[in-house]
């Protein structure tokens, strides 16, 4: 059992009154006179009438002496010492009461009177709760609890009226006095041992409820004490109960006391959702706390949920109408479990209503099929206009751009081509990173990345330039940041960088090869000319075979089944779940998470946008060579030297790209297959780039 932690919530102060006078709270009964405040000092409270004031019980014959002994029992039912019954108490320790009788007394009537004691003890502890746990600070689990205590001390003071009546009537002897009580007997012990467990570990709240239940379970072979447990139970419950109904019917926690087991970060907001990568406000806004009552244990995270589902609705604005009804009232506890029922309906509609929200009201397959469009490069006419105008910016060192003049660019791209038709074109922003793509890799820790033996591997590249820091941004607003968090945008701008720099590879080798075509009516056969135009068919097939791969083998097949699982989902959290799962798995098979295989990719990239932009020279210093094989029939010694020199400096500088890319692309052959056994899907890349078993 858990103590339950004190709660920062301010309570309000019991007046000092209620304690100054303890005439008003019932403590007079227990309180002891001036005399025996010289016992307290040794430790014990004494018998006030034992001082003289009266006879010994001894004195009077055995008849006389179970009248008295009667008497002083019945005043020790209700906590009251009698003449030759005495309280005893250990000063520090409240629940620590025993009582005790004139050692003169006839043997056979002490023994009958000590039978009695258990119960009057009972009631004097039962009677101490109820006053103590009735304060504001002890929560309205006790509040609730006490007064279902009061009310049973309010019958039992009425049979001991009755006895007392009896008594006075001459028809109640000492036997009957036991016969009558026992069956109070057993239930009153019962709730001295809750009570005295609850005292001393200072429960409050769920707690409570769950000590009264372990001990109703405890107690299965007594029927009588079971069904008085399972009472209080109900009773301290409802008011628990209560705080849980308008939770799961409204989502607001109303806890005055901190007594619920959901617990409220009011410092996480929802902007942080579109501002920081690590926001926690979905998981951490609404959190389970320590000591779930048993009776929610297993059904504890479908609270929590419905709650929150209803708060965002509320947050935005629409009203939540829970169906109504006394079927529906969660005040009601008990064995058939029909609050259970009563939370499934709540959490079915909750959900219902807030995915129907999302998904009618703020379009949310809209909003991601507009992402995909822009982030994910499905409709990239855009981004070839951008390319064009924004080329001379994008070429800048990063921290020398113009971000405003991109976004300008950008704008103009848009309303210039097919994009201008999409509504959510708007939203779309330009951002600049501070680092490379495996830079910003390595500081996401919350991605799988995979790491590398080698530790310079990840070093960042100097004078990095727009064209690998350049990224799109998307602006979303709440609700549907939940869905499209800022991490998740996050991921959407790490394959976005991927595809832009591939993008960017492949629009440089398209120039290239157009260089090479514009000579193409010359006879270049043997020169060096044409052993360029062979490397560049290889870095195009290479450049478009990735992109082939990463757009119709991982984007749009992993598009599709998310697509379809979330048509079929049930929640939001299952819609956000599937959304995690098809960018966890883009990245995973785009190589983002694959570090030695994205540096491999990279130097690939490097060496074929070294070659696009040298091509250009290459072409001018080839145009006029003859061909490689006829320098000795060359009729003028001193041209044909100039010439060999400079064709031999532009073969060389062929010969060093086709070593180095080859070089670099058969290294990637190892590397795929020593990985593949792990990613099956790089044994479909490799078919692709390196055409083992495709024919391209």
């Amino acid at each position: 059992m858990e103590k339950a932690t004190a709660t920062s919530t301010s309570c309000p102060s019991t007046p000092r009154w209620n304690i100054d006078r303890p005439f008003l709270t019932g403590r007079f009964h227990q309180e002891t006179k001036g005399t025996s405040r010289l016992a307290d000092t040794k430790g014990f409270s004494m018998d006030l009438s034992s001082h003289g004031l009266e006879r010994p019980i001894g004195y009077y014959n055995a008849a006389v002496q179970e009248l008295i002994v009667i008497d002083d029992l019945l005043s020790a039912m209700v906590g009251i010492e009698g003449r030759y019954i005495s309280i005893r108490r250990v000063r520090g320790k409240e629940d620590h009461i025993s009582f005790q009788v004139d050692a003169s007394m006839d043997l056979a009537i002490q023994e009958l009177a000590k039978r009695m004691f258990p119960l009057c003890e009972s009631y004097l502890l039962i009677d101490q709760f109820v006053e103590s746990r009735s304060q504001f600070k002890n929560g309205l689990v006790n509040h609730a609890f006490a007064a279902a205590l009061k009310a049973l001390l309010v019958d039992y003071q009425a049979m001991v009226a009755q006895l007392e009546h009896q008594f006075r009537l001459g028809r109640l002897s000492i036997q009957g006095l036991w016969f009558y009580c026992q069956p109070m007997m057993g239930s009153m012990q019962a709730l001295s041992i809750v009570i005295q467990k609850a005292s001393a570990n200072n429960f409050t709240g769920s707690s409570v409820l769950n000590l009264l239940q372990s001990q109703a379970k405890a107690m299965a072979g007594d029927n009588a004490v079971r069904s008085l447990l399972e009472k209080m139970t109900q009773c301290a419950s409802n008011a628990y109960l209560s705080i849980l109904e308008r939770w799961v019917y409204e989502g607001v926690i109303d806890d005055p006391y901190g007594e619920f087991f959901i617990a409220e970060n009011k410092s996480l907001q929802k902007e942080s959702l579109t501002q920081d990568y690590d926001a926690k406000y979905w998981r951490q806004r609404y959190s389970l706390k320590e000591g779930i009552p048993s009776f929610l244990a297993n059904i504890a995270g479908t609270i929590l949920t419905t709650g929150k589902y209803l708060n965002v609705m509320r947050e935005c604005g629409h009203n939540v109408q829970v169906p109504a009804s006394e079927n529906y009232k969660l005040t009601i506890f008990g064995s058939n479990h029909h609050y259970l029922e009563c939370i499934k309906a709540a959490y079915d509609f909750a959900s219902g209503e807030l995915l129907n929200l999302i998904k009618e009201k703020y379009d949310l397959m809209g909003k991601l099929r507009s992402i995909k469009h822009y982030l994910l490069l499905d409709q990239g006419d855009f981004l070839v206009h951008f390319m064009d105008i924004a080329r001379d910016e994008l070429t800048k060192k990063f921290d020398e751009i113009s971000v405003e003049k991109l976004q300008s660019l950008l704008d103009l791209a848009l309303r210039t081509t097919a994009a201008a038709v999409d509504p959510c074109h708007e939203d779309l922003t330009c951002c600049v990173e501070r680092s490379s793509l495996l830079k910003r890799l390595s500081t996401l820790k919350d991605l799988e990345v995979r790491t590398v033996s080698d530790g310079n591997a990840l070093a960042e590249p100097l004078n990095i330039t727009g064209l690998e820091t350049f990224s799109l941004s998307y602006k979303v607003e709440w609700p549907l940041s939940i869905v499209i968090s800022r991490k998740a945008l996050a991921k959407y701008q790490l394959i976005f960088r991927f595809l832009f720099r591939c993008k960017h590879v492949d629009r440089q080798l398209c120039g290239a090869w157009q260089v090479h075509q514009g000579v193409r009516a010359l006879n270049m056969r043997g020169t060096a000319i044409s052993r360029s135009s062979l490397i560049c068919r290889s870095m195009l097939k290479f450049i478009n075979s990735l992109l082939h791969y990463l757009t119709f083998e991982v984007l749009e097949p992993n598009w599709h089944v998310m697509h379809n699982r979330l048509q079929t989902a049930k929640s939001i959290d299952e819609v956000i779940q599937y959304h995690d799962l098809f960018l966890d798995k883009c990245l995973r098979e785009c190589l983002l998470l694959l570090p030695e295989l994205l540096k491999k990719v990279e130097r690939l990239q490097s060496l074929c946008l070294q070659y696009a932009a040298a091509t250009q020279w290459l072409i001018s210093s080839s145009i006029s060579i003859p061909k490689l094989e006829e320098h000795s029939k060359s009729s003028r010694p001193s041209r044909m030297l100039t010439m060999t020199t400079e064709n031999a400096s532009v073969t060389d500088s062929i010969l060093k790209f086709e070593r180095e890319f080859n070089a670099e692309l058969q290294s990637l052959g190892p590397i795929l297959s020593n990985s593949s056994q792990a990613e099956p899907y790089l044994t479909h890349l490799a078919q692709w780039i390196l055409g083992d078993g495709h024919d391209q």
